[in-house]
């Protein structure tokens, strides 16, 4: 009898390859977005550096302007060791999507929190929390609540896991505690959150109580994409529509991660 964890493998690299041909047959047949309230988009930018390892900061801005969203996360948007230093050209981002950054008052030179930053089209910053998450690697999480058009509210919580474990199921449980002690209003989690399991052990499953486990789409290795690491979940199981993710020739070559993309609707 085949071990199926060793069949498993081929099976999904074919499924992975027949779904990336359908999605280009349908991005060429209607290239178009689906109307939606608001596009949120989560891309780990791997401070910059393609699968090429080239350094490119220009190349990166491209892809999130190719994302055309209203709201865009992005993990690893500062260098990692010592002074944190953002690696994008933000004046040039707000000039050609109309996305500016959330402010932070921690580093004058980091665009976000441990790596983490918003960008955001439209709307006013109510409130912004930076906060650490446990675990042994130095990871966190920006909550931001904004008041879009219209009076609607939206809590975004970006977040970037850790690569142990024991750290995530930590660190969902600090994003619960989050959730618990704010007041109740629509909730994205968005980001990397660096899990694929969903059995027993898994980050996805402790956070199950409060967000409903949206649409996963492989988003890594960007190359083939074939685990779903990066995230965007709603603790309303109505307002995310559709995920996708954004798989364009520059995207696949310019992170270890493509970026993906919600359809939002507010009932």
């Amino acid at each position: 009898m085949p071990n199926s964890r060793v069949d498993s493998l081929p099976r999904r690299i074919l499924a992975t390859l027949r779904e990336r041909h359908g999605r280009r047959i349908a991005t060429a047949q209607n290239p178009s977005h689906h109307s939606a309230d608001l596009v949120v988009a989560s891309y780990n930018v791997h401070k910059c550096v393609g699968r090429d390892r080239r350094f490119d900061p220009a190349r990166t801005a491209h892809v999130i302007r190719e994302l055309d969203a209203d709201i865009v996360a992005l993990q690893e948007a500062d260098t990692r060791f010592g002074e944190r230093t953002g690696l994008l050209d933000l004046a040039w981002l707000e000039r050609e999507t109309g996305l500016t950054r959330v402010p932070l008052s921690i580093s004058a030179q980091a665009h976000g929190f441990h790596g983490n930053t918003l960008l955001f089209r439209h709307g006013l910053v109510r409130e912004l929390t930076p906060v650490r998450l446990p675990g042994l690697e130095p990871r966190g999480a920006l909550v931001t609540e904004l008041e879009l058009k219209d009076g609607l509210e939206l809590r975004i919580i970006a977040a970037h896991f850790g690569l142990l474990r024991h750290s995530r199921r930590q660190q969902a449980q600090r994003i619960l505690k989050i959730l618990e002690e704010g007041q109740d209003c629509p909730t994205l989690l968005v980001g990397d959150l660096n899990e694929w399991r969903l059995g027993k052990g898994s980050a996805l499953r402790e956070l199950q109580p409060a967000f409903s486990v949206a649409q996963a789409v492989p988003s890594f290795p960007a190359g083939l994409p074939l685990l779903a690491l990066d995230r965007i979940m709603a603790n309303r199981s109505d307002l995310i529509r559709r995920v996708e993710v954004h798989d364009s020739p520059l995207a696949r070559v310019a992170s270890d991660h493509l970026p993906i993309r919600a359809h939002l609707h507010f009932s």
